[in-house]
């Protein structure tokens, strides 16, 4: 699957009334799934040996996108990765992270770099606020719609 047929599947399960959709094809399988408080996730759900394509369409009132530990209702704004891709906190290895906890952002103010298929694309904070937690390990994988930062608003 590549990123174009995913970014398909997103727009679909978007402008329909499923809740959930599971595709597993080529030995790759990802779950598709709307929260209606918050929006689409996609999970990578695992990689099996099997080359037949399945679909499972069910749904999914309880699906929870939010960080273990964080509140449903919390006073924190929560800056979300657009894409799946690899977490960068700095612009190279040996510069400094765009943003550290305490500190003020505005809307537009960049925080983070994610690395999609060679692509390094600039996340912007989407509100004006103080920098209270960063949620994603540099360097590591987020998924569509992971929680990066907690921002408390001004």
């Amino acid at each position: 699957m590549n990123l174009s047929y995913i970014k398909k599947i997103i727009k679909l399960v978007e402008n329909s009334a499923i809740d959930e959709l599971e595709l597993e094809e080529e030995g790759t399988k990802i779950k598709v799934a709307r929260n209606r408080n918050s929006g689409i996730f996609v999970q990578p759900a695992s990689i099996a040996p099997q080359t037949n394509l399945s679909h499972s369409v069910q749904n999914a009132g309880q699906l929870n996108p939010v960080s273990p530990g964080v509140p449903q209702e919390s006073k924190y704004h929560e800056v979300r990765s657009p894409i799946v891709g690899t977490f960068y906190r700095a612009p190279a290895p040996d510069a400094e992270p765009y943003v550290e906890i305490g500190q003020t952002v505005q809307v537009g103010s960049v925080m983070c770099i994610v690395e999609a298929m060679k692509l390094m694309n600039e996340i912007e904070s989407d509100c004006n606020g103080t920098v209270v937690k960063v949620i994603a390990e540099n360097g590591k994988p987020v998924e569509y719609n992971q929680v990066l930062f907690l921002i408390e608003k001004a």
